[in-house]
């Protein structure tokens, strides 16, 4: 792998950083927050998900700039928009002001979800386009790591502390929006969407260093030919919704339905809290959720280093059994009243899901969909997850206050017993498969 080509995957991967970062950064501040304004669990629940309620739009559009006007301007606009939200945040003086910032927010990261993986995916080889694609989950869980890494360091400032826990994510959010004025535009978009070649073909001169000018040329005519003509504004638009995209359609709907029904989000945004069930103070709880960042992120790069080895598939049967047992378990010692091994399960899970859903999703909703297809395609995959995960947010506070924790796990259990069956039934393999050659066996099977 040339370092340029690492380079100019790793930076819109860093949107993942910032991704990871304002997910799970809330964790630290959303109890003193229900606290500092009054928050009914109802107001609280839907402060907290407000970013995720920016998310859903942010993935249901995001498709559109990424089109239009280009994967590399549209991460552009989206580290405006984290940067903005940071700010915003950190010095909101009343919770509507907050929950702006906060929907702000989400709109970058529900963009984030199209855009980068996209970019990524159209500029790397076949052989690499799952590691390369998986540095963007990778960012997600660092950024996941250093928030919770950064509440505990900053918890005892005082009463402001929550202000700062926000505020700091402005330092990575301008490092990315500069970074991104420096990469080329994605090869296939020109071909695709503006029929660039020269300036296409300059790119892949540089992601290919290896290949010949014949093997380039042919590379360029490959994805050139996928589609009929190229788009050119809206008018061209090919059809999403088409019985032959059926199946590209229901994969990324039910990868992303079945990776927020295992639960992940839920322990995610209120790791402190439900350690705080088994008994652990307040300190010892966001102690406890750094734990959850080393654990994803020491199985996510395992999953990196797997993926384009095992395959995606496999990745996500081995994942399906660590969900099983982990929750189911999880559920048992609530049930049991053995809080000890609530935390060694909790951790299980996130790994579970690391190896598996965490480090495939992204890669998978990438490869799937046709050229002219494709920002379409990641759209609907980053829209039902995120729709999902902020239903899942909303719901939380209230749902722990209805059912015991017990009942709450073994319902994402259940949940994840019946994906372990879609994957046997429904799931291709798209390991070192290049993406035209995907679009036609997903066509005609």
């Amino acid at each position: 792998m040339n370092k340029r080509l690492f380079l100019w995957a790793l930076t819109p991967a860093l949107a993942g950083f910032l991704f990871g970062f304002d997910t799970a950064v809330i964790s630290g501040a959303e109890q003193t927050i229900q606290k500092l304004w009054s928050l009914s669990d109802g107001m609280h629940g839907l402060a907290m998900s407000m970013a995720l309620w920016g998310t859903v739009i942010g993935a249901m559009l995001g498709g559109f700039p990424a089109d239009r006007y280009g994967r590399r301007k549209t991460l552009i606009g989206i580290g405006v928009l984290y940067l903005i939200s940071a700010l915003a945040s950190a010095l909101a003086p009343d919770v509507s002001i907050f929950m702006i910032a906060r929907f702000l927010g989400g709109l970058g990261v529900g963009a984030s979800t199209i855009a980068a993986p996209l970019y990524i995916a159209e500029i790397a080889p076949a052989e690499l386009r799952g590691r390369l694609t998986g540095l963007f989950q990778f960012n997600i869980v660092f950024g996941i790591l250093v928030a919770f890494i950064s509440n505990a360091a900053i918890s005892g400032v005082g009463v402001d502390a929550w202000r700062w826990m926000l505020g700091i994510e402005t330092a990575p959010a301008l490092i990315f929006l500069l970074g991104c004025t420096k990469i080329p535009r994605s090869p296939r978009w020109l071909l695709t969407h503006r029929n660039a070649r020269d300036e296409a073909l300059a790119v892949l001169r540089q992601t290919h260093p290896d290949a010949s000018e014949e093997q380039l040329i042919s590379k360029a005519l490959e994805v050139a030919q996928t589609e009929q003509t190229p788009e050119v504004g809206l008018a061209s638009k090919p059809r999403f919704w088409t019985r032959k995209l059926h199946r590209p359609i229901t994969l990324a709907i039910l990868i992303a339905f079945f990776n927020q029904l295992s639960g992940i989000n839920a322990v995610v945004y209120f790791a402190p809290r439900i350690f705080e069930l088994t008994g652990l103070g307040e300190q010892a709880a966001l102690l406890q959720s750094i734990g959850i960042g080393v654990t994803n992120l020491v199985f996510t790069v395992v999953g990196l280093l797997l993926i384009d080895r095992l395959g995606r598939r496999t990745l996500l049967v081995i994942g399906s059994f660590g969900y099983i047992a982990s929750l189911g378990l999880c559920s048992f010692a609530f049930y049991s009243e053995t809080y000890a091994i609530v935390p060694a399960c909790i951790f299980a899970f996130i790994a579970a899901h690391a190896i598996g859903q965490g480090a495939v999703i992204w890669v998978f909703i990438s490869e799937i969909f046709p050229n002219q297809n494709r920002a379409q395609g990641q759209a609907l995959g980053s829209f039902t997850h995120w729709i999902f995960a902020a239903s899942l947010t909303l719901a939380f506070p209230t749902v722990v206050g209805a059912f015991a924790p017990a009942t709450i796990f073994m319902f994402f259990c259940a949940m994840m017993i019946l994906q372990l069956f879609w994957i046997r039934w429904m799931v291709p393999e798209t390991k070192g498969v290049s993406l035209e050659q995907m679009e036609e066996h997903l066509r005609t099977s």
